[in-house]
């Protein structure tokens, strides 16, 4: 079989040419898109980027004004074809959408309309309530659960269906944090054990660093980025990606020189060592995560190649880690542990030492 052939049968869903217009104004455009078998790809993007619109469309929920969506290869046009398809996916919403009945009821219900025997109903919905952890609360009406319980319940009737592709809406959104590490860990558990091919919107970058095999940035409306985890989050295409992936620090300068693959860009009065191939001249943008960056109160020896003085400017509690910002005659701001900032009495005006590598340093063309 030919390579291409090979390649063809692995695509699960391929969308070329979507655009989508509400209320007059084009608020998706998206020229290709192919998602494998198998795979977990992960949509996310600030608010009103057309995250939703955009799982929406892929799952024939929401017709587009121009352009294909092929599964498995085959277009779905008529009503016939849609309904068919329909019957091989299965969206898990973040309001689960229960019915006013038993869970039992909830996780049977896409199976009794499908017309699914008996037996086979038993067996499934019981496994999946098992998987997920909420068999006692089979017979509980699902008005009485918690949020946990019901994304719980949704998520059991997904799975249930046995779907080609999942589509998952901000699935995990409003849980406290305990409840949310729990079901996360749980659906990627079921990930694993399932290889179902799924598509989830989410707007924590957190989830998607947890679930993705493949991670799509959407602004507005368009996609930004297409990668892995690691290219995603560690080479940003963009600053606003950047911003939008957690990367804090995104300093403007010239590159001086270009000796082997090491520049050294010019930063205000200072200079900064990164590897990349800009020549001399070219105007870049330094992008280094928090994590990247060490503190110390005294200058010591060290192998990272910059390293710079400066006044702590602000200090931010944010429980286990505390942020602290330092004026080095450019910001620079650094992510360390609760106990470290206590021990090293990180407050607003001492001086520091920060120090990265050049290879913590992502240079993008400004």
């Amino acid at each position: 079989m030919r390579q291409e052939a090979v390649l063809a049968s692995q695509i699960a869903l391929e969308a070329n040419n979507i655009s989508v217009v509400l209320g007059g104004v084009k608020v998706l455009d998206v020229p290709s898109l192919q998602v494998f078998q198998n795979e977990v790809l992960v949509v996310i993007g600030p608010n009103g980027s057309g995250k939703t619109t955009l799982l929406l469309t892929m799952a024939g929920l929401l017709k587009p004004a121009s352009g294909t969506i092929l599964y498995q290869g085959q277009a779905a046009n008529s009503r016939a074809e849609m309904l068919s398809l329909h019957r091989r996916l299965a969206v898990a919403f973040q309001d689960p959408l229960l019915l006013s009945s038993t869970v039992w009821d909830n996780v049977t219900l896409g199976l009794r309309l499908r017309g699914v025997d008996k037996e086979e109903i038993k067996t499934r919905a019981t496994k999946w309530l098992e998987r997920f952890g909420i068999g006692a609360l089979a017979g509980r009406q699902a008005k009485t659960l918690s949020g946990g319980e019901a994304k719980r319940t949704s998520l059991a009737r997904a799975f249930a269906l046995q779907p080609d592709i999942l589509f998952l809406d901000e699935a995990f959104n409003g849980l406290d944090s305990h409840s949310r590490e729990s079901i996360i860990e749980n659906f990627q558990s079921v990930l694993r054990e399932t290889r179902v091919t799924t598509i989830m919107v989410t707007h924590d970058t957190t989830e998607a660093l947890a679930l993705a095999d493949k991670i799509i940035v959407l602004m507005g409306g368009q996609i930004r980025q297409i990668g892995t985890c690691g290219e995603v989050f560690s080479d940003p295409v963009d600053k606003e990606v950047a911003a939008f992936v957690g990367v804090e620090n995104i300093i403007d300068g010239s590159v001086e020189s270009n000796e082997s693959g090491i520049i050294t860009v010019k930063v205000g009065s200072d200079s900064v060592e990164a590897v990349s191939n800009y020549s001399r001249g070219e105007k870049v943008s330094l992008l280094i995560r928090p994590e990247e960056i060490t503190l110390a109160v005294s200058r010591a020896s060290s192998s990272a190649r910059n390293s710079f003085g400066g006044a702590i400017s602000r200090v931010l509690s944010l429980g286990a880690l505390t942020r602290i910002e330092i004026d080095c005659g450019f910001p620079l701001v650094v992510l360390v542990t609760k106990r470290s900032a206590e021990e090293m009495n990180l407050d607003k005006g001492r001086q520091v030492y920060a120090s990265f590598k050049a290879t913590g340093v992502h240079v993008i063309k400004r």
